[in-house]
């Protein structure tokens, strides 16, 4: 009887005892506390973190100030860690974070597609020079509603709609925002189109032709991709708008053409042709090395391919996650070995993607 009892004590208390924190869960809080130990004291953070080359010795600096992009992927991986603008370990950076592009954007013209006064930053020059705009839609976006007082919210939705009026006003014929002076502005234009579906999720008005023709734009570059598929082609970019590389097209038009049920069972064949293209190597590596085109690319497919589940969702989100446990820094970043090399969007993207089963996604009933 007591060897009896001992084993059920000893059962208990195996039961009882906490879950194993994964590896990936560790890299997220290293991440995250390194996110808000750079922020800046204006709540920003530019391309290594938020304070200036004089303030922190022996960093090489690219900039000496923040901009609008880098803190918005900043305050969107906060968001998507769990905390918010009224709870949470992270609060108080979120809310600091937001009312740094709340600045920006409401003193940016409303006439033209800019939403800062910062030029040549890197992320601009790689996904092209509105990023900031792209990026501050879908942190806006995502924060509408949420900021815990009438003030805050009603302040979130103005510069909402002033930025959703910015991308409508200023789309391409082609239905894209791949505008000139940018490495890979496709990705730009994947940012822009998620910002304005999210928008269109909180409610706010979005035009029925602009969603109609980013879905053409991606649509029409998807059958590019099934007719490769079907001759067994090897992949390659389409719309000469991702520097050439496979990835970042393929990563836009799988996040696009997946976003609602409806979405998923017209843009089947396609989705089956990216997601098969995505056991190639080739198509993975990107341009060949990590850079951060590659982490914001690998950000859109794990969102996509969480929303499809499925067998090709668990491998991808297995094999993603370490690949990028592998490749953080001891001080908990990320960097990129080519292009965007700055560790904040780096490091947020990272974190975006080793937390895609976070994300929450309301379809819109009427597009």
């Amino acid at each position: 009887m007591k060897h009896l009892l001992m084993g059920l004590s000893l059962i208990c208390a195996a039961s009882a005892a906490p879950p194993a924190i994964s590896e990936d869960s560790v890299a997220v809080n290293k991440a995250l506390r390194w996110l808000t130990s750079v922020q800046g004291q204006d709540g920003g953070w530019g391309q290594d973190g938020g304070g200036t080359s004089h303030v922190r010795r022996g960093e090489r600096l690219e900039t000496s100030g923040n901009d609008v992009a880098n803190t918005a992927a900043a305050v969107l991986a906060l968001l998507r860690s769990g905390s918010t603008a009224t709870q949470g370990p992270h609060q108080q950076a979120i809310r600091n974070g937001v009312a740094f592009v709340l600045r920006s954007v409401e003193k940016s013209p409303v006439e033209g597609l800019a939403v800062s006064d910062m030029q040549g930053s890197q992320i601009q020059r790689k996904l092209g020079p509105y990023i900031d705009t792209f990026l501050a839609s879908m942190l806006l976006s995502e924060v509408d509603g949420e900021m815990g007082s009438s003030t805050g919210n009603t302040r979130v939705r103005a510069a909402l709609q002033k930025v959703v009026g910015k991308i409508e006003s200023n789309q391409l014929k082609d239905g894209s925002w791949n505008i000139s002076g940018g490495w890979a502005p496709i990705l730009g234009t994947s940012m822009a189109s998620r910002g304005i579906y999210k928008a269109q999720q909180k409610g706010v008005r979005v035009e029925a032709s602009t969603v109609a023709k980013a879905d053409q734009y991606t649509q029409d570059n998807a059958r590019i991709v099934v007719s490769a598929d079907a001759r067994k082609r090897p992949a390659a970019a389409v719309s000469g708008a991702g520097a050439g590389v496979a990835l970042y097209e393929r990563a836009q038009m799988l996040e696009q053409l997946t976003r609602t049920d409806k979405d998923r069972k017209m843009n089947e064949p396609a989705i089956r042709a990216i997601s098969a293209e995505l056991g190639n190597a080739s198509v993975v590596n990107g341009y060949g090395s990590m850079g951060g085109e590659e982490f914001f690319s690998y950000l859109n497919i794990s969102d996509s391919l969480k929303r499809t589940g499925g067998p090709a969702w668990e491998k991808w989100n297995r094999d993603i996650k370490t690949k990028l446990v592998k490749l953080q820094n001891e001080d908990g970043t990320w960097a990129g070995h080519h292009c965007i090399t700055g560790r904040v969007a780096v490091t947020s993207a990272a974190v975006l993607t080793l937390t895609s089963e976070r994300e929450q996604v309301k379809e819109v009933s009427q597009r």
